[in-house]
């Protein structure tokens, strides 16, 4: 039996450093985002229609379309003229 504790003990262990490596490759890169965003507040960019921007460049053009079509049928019903 503490042959088979010590093994999951060993694995625990092993798991909660890959993890503790990952979080902090996350903050890393979480950090370099922020920084080009900041570049691009910097040379003038709206970060906030930036951040819109990506967001739609991330869906296929299926899953964008239906999302536009969702927001074109919401503003009409709220009487929100639309920008296309």
């Amino acid at each position: 039996m503490a042959g088979t504790a010590n093994f999951a003990k060993g694995k625990l262990k092993s798991f909660v450093e890959r993890i503790e490596k990952v979080e902090e490759e996350k903050n890393t890169i979480s950090g370099d985002i922020r920084e080009v965003y900041a570049e691009a507040k910097a040379e003038g960019f709206d970060v906030k229609a930036l951040r819109a921007v990506i967001r739609l460049y991330r869906q296929d053009s299926a899953e964008r379309s239906e999302h536009e079509a969702l927001v074109d049928l919401y503003r009409d019903a709220m009487g929100i003229g639309g920008s296309r």
